[in-house]
């Protein structure tokens, strides 16, 4: 059988699962983490048995390979320096083949990349040419964390791989659904046709693959659904979804607006940004770095951009304290928001990082939600990864856990292109 690789290339980590395909069996999964820095965390999950189960967690002991939890295969994990992208593909693949996971690199058929901008020009996912990887570099304004990574992995990956078949699964492409009252922003309108300026979204992969499980779930046909979907991680975005389409989102022009993030402000007055520019003696540059990588989580709390390390000290740091609670204020505002624009909501589903494994931050948000009908059932909600419904049996608007799967919905489009 063809095997597809599925690549998440984020802008400090690599998640990657290796599928057989049409089967969608999924034969190996892992990720490498804190790209760029000494102690760079590799998991690779592999063996004849294992299924999409997603990996939670990490050991930082050295390098070692054991049975995993479920007894259903091997892990192996290692700590070591890995300085780029560029280096992590070549150790994740040459790993594959130590592991014997493969016998060589021809078994990779199709590679299908997560890009997070495609503009308007991509509303649906493409196979790589150099037409579609030179628009993908001239939309990394759009997306100045993830679109150079995305395109460093596939340029990474066609130089290994020259013979796979190379797709790119736009986040964008999702959002193009969007009325022009959502993703107009209140411009002279001559900068939307100059220069494309709207809102685009991201995490639309992720986004398109909940949705369609939380229908699956409640047994209900997607279109006839009102959802909205929480992707809550260190970039985090909310969803509204109506009749099976995304009606709003909340990250913008770039995956810089919306919420608080890790790192990332979220929405700020544009005023602000100036004013604070001018004062500080700021470049453009050194300005959207503040905004993308110093602010968020980080620039609240002072000490952390992980939700862990703020819910850890919440009760003796006010910092860690207070950055937790401007989190949970902008999710909430936004899923308020949503609600009123689509008229009511059957469900809300957590999803990545934070929304499949913080129990305390999903109990946060469900508790300033209680108005609208939605009950947390607390018992259900003490659980990390694992796909469950988390609202009581009375509960009028259902909460959902739903650990996301973009790798299966890239894989799923390789396959689609491979005719």
């Amino acid at each position: 059988m063809a095997k597809t690789m599925a690549v998440n290339a984020g802008s400090s980590s690599l998640k990657f699962q290796l599928l057989e395909m049409p089967a969608e069996q999924v034969i190996a999964q892992g990720v490498i983490e804190r790209i760029g820095m000494d102690d760079a965390i590799v998991t690779i999950k592999y063996g004849a048995e294992i299924n999409a189960e997603r990996l939670v967690g990490h050991s930082e002991d050295d390098e070692h390979i054991t049975l995993s939890k479920d007894g259903k295969g091997k892990k192996y994990e290692n700590v070591t320096a890995i300085k780029n992208h560029q280096q992590a593909i070549n150790f994740m693949l040459q790993k594959l083949t130590d592991l014997g996971i493969i016998k060589d690199f021809n078994e990779i058929t199709g590679v299908g990349h997560r890009v997070v901008a495609g503009g308007e020009w991509f509303n649906h996912s493409v196979v790589v040419t150099d037409e579609v990887l030179a628009k993908i570099d001239r939309l990394a304004d759009y997306a100045p964390l993830h679109n150079p990574a995305n395109a460093m992995g596939i340029r990474a990956f066609q130089k290994l791989l020259p013979d796979a078949l190379s797709v790119a699964v736009f986040d964008t492409s999702f959002h193009q659904t969007m009325p022009d009252e959502n993703f107009l922003y209140a411009l002279p309108y001559e900068y939307y046709t100059r220069y494309g300026a709207r809102k685009y979204g991201a995490h639309g992969t992720s986004h398109r693959y909940v949705a369609s499980r939380a229908a699956e779930l409640l047994g209900k046909d997607l279109k006839s659904l009102k959802l909205i979907t929480l992707h809550l991680g260190a970039g985090a975005s909310i969803t509204a979804i109506k009749d099976g389409k995304s009606l709003d989102t909340s990250m913008g022009f770039s995956p810089l607006a919306g919420v608080a993030m890790a790192t990332r402000s979220g929405d700020v007055d544009a005023s602000l940004v100036y004013y604070i520019q001018e004062r500080e003696g700021l470049t453009n540059e050194e300005m959207l770095n503040i905004l993308n990588k110093k602010s968020g989580l980080l620039g609240i709390s002072t000490i952390s951009s992980d939700m862990r390390d703020l819910l850890d000290v919440q009760d003796t740091n006010e910092h860690a304290n207070m950055a937790i609670r401007i989190f949970i204020n902008r999710v909430v505002k936004y899923v308020g928001q949503y609600v009123a624009e689509m008229g009511g909501v059957d469900a809300i589903v957590f999803t990545a990082g934070i929304g499949e494994n913080s129990v305390p931050v999903r109990k946060m948000i469900i508790d300033k939600l209680n108005y609208f009908g939605v009950k947390l059932d607390e018992e259900k909600n003490n659980v990390r990864g694992k796909e469950v419904e988390i609202s009581t049996n009375d509960s009028k608007v259902k909460a959902l856990l739903i650990p996301t799967n973009e790798e299966l919905m890239i894989a799923r489009d390789v396959e689609s292109l491979k005719a």
